[in-house]
């Protein structure tokens, strides 16, 4: 199997304009370098995962265009995977117990210069006794026990060098689920994906899924996967487009007269692309073109 690209929506309600703004974006950048593009359901946080929405979702990505080579099994259908990955990382004694609190972490004592939500390292040698005492109050997590200084690199093609200090991120939450950064480490190297296409607002967190995959899976690994932090969409006032901005999504844009054509050529346009089916703007698709700033959106009313 040869290398992919992915696209991977939470369930949580229908796309807006942003979403599927990158999810065109997964499309080309994986047509344009002969990588299958492959649809990933991310329903981890079973909490807002909403009735109706996958589907709605994949509607709305064949509207616009955005076709999938293949799809990958539901994040909620793989807890067996995510559980031998975590096994793995205890028997190497890599995970830790953590009792903190999100209070706890806040309100915690920190080094000068640690990065903002960066972990303090409050569990990270407590004493048997001091875990015994602990697990009498409440559940554990389980944290993983980086290399002090810990820095990666991992590339990205649009911003370059994305290097980090990795901290002792959750593994598993004190629930029992996976966290994110193990679920989506998890997923691509069974996938293996080696390009990964986002939202820039997520580019910190790629020094922290580099070194995990690294950890489980080897440097090779690691090193195989090329990111793409892409600008965001805003809204009129400089943040982040979300739906309470009005007709940001493909149904409510329908109602004010954008069909999913329009609404399509609209987003290439803001890309500096041709009109027309993705087929079109394929030819024309030029990375290093690409705008490097976010895209401000105004909902027509």
């Amino acid at each position: 199997m040869s290398g992919a690209g992915r696209y991977a929506p939470s369930p949580s309600g229908d796309l807006h304009i942003g979403n599927l703004r990158t999810a065109i974006l997964a499309w080309l950048m994986a047509r344009s370098t002969g990588r299958d593009l492959i649809l990933r359901v991310e329903d981890l946080d079973t909490a807002r995962t909403k009735a109706g929405a996958e589907q709605r979702q994949i509607e709305d990505l064949a509207a616009v265009g955005v076709t999938f080579d293949r799809v990958s099994p539901r994040q909620s259908e793989r807890s067996d995977a995510y559980a031998d990955a975590i096994a793995t990382l205890k028997a190497r004694g890599l995970l830790y117990e953590c009792f903190c609190t999100r209070r706890d972490i806040l309100e915690a004592p920190r080094a000068p210069h640690t990065p903002p939500g960066h972990y303090p390292g409050t569990c990270r040698n407590l004493t048997e006794q001091e875990k015994r005492r602990r697990r009498a109050e409440r559940p554990a997590a389980w944290r993983l026990r980086a290399a002090a200084g810990a820095h990666v690199v991992g590339h990205d093609a649009l911003l370059g060098e994305l290097t980090g200090e990795v901290d002792d991120v959750v593994i598993q939450r004190n629930d029992g689920a996976p966290a994110y950064n193990l679920a989506v480490v998890v997923d691509d190297h069974s996938a293996q994906v080696d390009q990964v296409v986002r939202g820039d607002d997520l580019a910190s967190s790629t020094p922290r899924q580099a070194y995990l995959r690294g950890l489980l899976y080897g440097e090779a690994a690691r090193d195989e996967v090329t990111y793409v932090h892409v600008p965001l969409v805003l809204n009129a006032e400089g943040k982040r487009l979300a739906k309470r901005d009005g007709a940001v999504t493909l149904r409510s844009l329908a109602d004010v007269g954008f069909g999913p054509e329009r609404v399509r050529d609209l987003m290439l346009d803001s890309l500096g692309l041709p009109a027309g089916p993705l087929d079109a703007a394929l030819g024309a698709f030029d990375l290093s073109a690409l705008p490097r700033e976010p895209w401000v959106f105004v909902p027509p009313s």
